[in-house]
């Protein structure tokens, strides 16, 4: 018998539960799909969220002929293939058929060249389905010629709503007498992953004795998983919640527990780039300013690892994991440039005072842009006080020294400089 995932598998948009943002009444997807016009275009999210299903629900719905790769095992061969037989089905002005592939993060450059002339063509329709940042991960010759559609994980009262469609539609379990008691713990540990929802449930929904009723609790749920953890987790998806303990033991200053799960990682087969990649992101986001050393021993370490490849990058890894735990901690940069985008939401495109304003005409020039500027290499100690700010939210702080001594260094130079404007 199928998984229970797949039996649940939406067929039409109306079915799909989530992403209200792309498919929902009016979105841009869906618009995309009701108008029968669809560009080449990357999913970007966490697993389970249904990448896949969104991918066969278009195709079926524009009646297109529907192509399978998985990054995983396909290679050029394949690509080639694929595009040849894609060539064979295009008729004149016929649509184009869809090529889905599955984790395209996993494709090497040169399998991501193959794709490139059959998209610009329009010989495919190219829908990739990625975990990882495409930025990072997608060439950019071919990320110009899509568009990504970034997918959140699924909501609470998205997740209730399929398991209580699975107990009402599925031909097993509707045969089977269960309730659903107390929803905590399996949506807890299904992280907002429909897939691994499904897998709880059907895993679950076979504790009961034959013809009894069953009352799924949190208690049955964490019994029947500590049982079955091989079953609950056989997607490898542990993965996201070991990088999120190791990035939380790196934030806590847990050296101990950062090379555990780092450990954990690489036994495991993790990509030592993003490792790397993570690493950078927290050196700035976690410890900042405190140490700006931080970040350009991450940023070294992850050149160092592509460089050297592994086993050794894993000694390379050790080191700047234990450097960056120990290290002071600030997000002083996080949440200054997080109220920074929160203030320019609030407040608009306010206008640039016409001191800092650029004059290459002399018409600006005449009209202000640029007077009364004054040039700070002028000026004794390369400073001197004037508004930078628009008049709006002159005098807003922004920046907010943490208690570490390289910031109590920068808050000192900023009283001197600004007085009471910096006065924290």
């Amino acid at each position: 018998m199928q998984p229970l995932a797949e039996r649940m598998r939406p067929q039409t948009l109306d079915d799909y539960v989530g992403q209200e943002h792309l498919v929902g009444k009016n979105a841009v997807l869906r618009r995309a799909v009701e108008s029968g016009r669809i560009p080449s275009f990357i999913l970007w999210g966490p697993p389970g969220v249904g990448k896949t299903t969104l991918a066969s629900i278009i195709a079926r719905t524009l009646k297109r002929p529907f192509h399978v790769l998985s990054a995983i095992s396909a290679g050029v061969k394949d690509i080639r293939e694929t595009i040849d037989t894609a060539k064979k089905q295009k008729f004149f002005d016929t649509p184009s058929p869809i090529l889905f592939i599955d984790e395209i993060h996993r494709f090497s450059k040169s399998q991501q060249d193959s794709l490139l002339g059959a998209v610009e063509q329009g010989v495919i329709t190219l829908i990739g389905a990625t975990t990882e940042n495409p930025s990072f991960e997608v060439i950019s010759a071919l990320l110009s010629r899509c568009q990504v559609y970034v997918l959140k994980s699924l909501e609470k009262n998205d997740l209730i709503l399929m398991l209580n469609q699975a107990l009402e539609k599925d031909g097993f379990l509707k045969n089977k007498d269960i309730t659903i008691q107390e929803y905590e713990a399996i949506l807890q540990f299904s992280g907002g992953d429909g897939r691994k929802l499904y897998n709880i449930l059907e895993l679950v929904a076979d504790f009961g004795e034959t013809g009894q009723p069953l009352v799924i609790t949190n208690e049955i749920v964490v019994e029947k998983l500590q049982q079955n953890i091989a079953i609950y987790d056989k997607d490898g998806e542990q993965h996201y919640d070991i990088i999120s303990a190791f990035i939380k033991s790196i934030r806590g200053s847990d050296p101990n527990a950062a090379v555990y799960w780092l450990a954990r990682m690489i036994e495991g087969g993790e990509d030592i780039e993003f490792i790397g990649r993570r690493l950078m992101i927290l050196a700035s986001e976690d410890i900042g300013l405190a140490n700006p050393n931080a970040l350009l021993m991450a940023t070294t370490c992850f050149q160092a690892i592509r460089t050297v490849g592994f086993p050794e990058s894993r000694i390379i890894l050790s080191q700047t994991v234990i450097y960056l735990a120990t290290s002071p901690k600030s997000n002083s940069a996080y949440l200054a440039i997080n109220d920074a985008q929160k203030l320019v939401q609030d407040t608009g495109n306010l206008p640039v005072p016409l001191h800092l304003r650029n004059a290459p005409t002399k018409l600006m020039k005449e009209l202000g842009h640029g007077k009364n500027y004054k040039y700070a290499h002028d000026f004794e100690g390369n400073f001197t006080e004037q508004q930078f700010l628009p008049d709006e939210i002159r005098g807003k702080k922004l920046f907010e020294p943490q208690a570490n001594p390289p910031e109590e260094k920068i808050k000192q130079k900023l009283r001197e400089q600004w007085g009471n404007e910096y006065d924290y």
